[in-house]
């Protein structure tokens, strides 16, 4: 059984750092993408930053240059660095995991075969 538990959240002010951490299990060494998605209230969830299996990275233009996703293999652990918070990065975040038929080149497929955590709130005051 796969599980994905989010950690990190929190409020920050405007230009600060957190650092998100995804603690996963159940899933099989190496075959899976991971990434981070989040979702502001009234919007719809958006891609933040994915990892292919190889470890290439792919970043929503918006958190380029300011969010740094890596993993931990023999962890079995993501994160996600994010620097110079701005109050629009205000939302849930959600650690993802999918199979890899299911992404390619940082592109997901989604649908039932994804996984994903429970969220951890970022709140970004001006």
């Amino acid at each position: 059984q796969v599980q994905l538990v989010e950690s990190g959240g929190g409020s920050v002010q405007a230009g600060g750092s957190l650092r998100l951490t995804c603690a996963a299990s159940g899933l099989a060494y190496n075959s899976d993408c991971m990434g981070w998605f989040r979702q502001a209230p009234g919007k719809e969830r958006e891609e933040v930053a994915t990892m292919d299996v190889d470890g290439s990275p792919k970043y929503a233009d918006s958190v380029k240059g300011r969010f740094t996703i890596s993993k931990d293999n023999g962890r079995n652990t993501l994160y996600l660095q994010m620097n110079s918070l701005k109050p629009e990065d205000t939302a849930m975040y959600y650690c993802a995991a999918t199979p890899r038929f299911s992404c390619s080149g940082g592109y997901w497929l989604m649908g039932a075969h994804n996984y994903w955590g429970q969220g951890t709130q970022v709140t970004v005051s001006s």
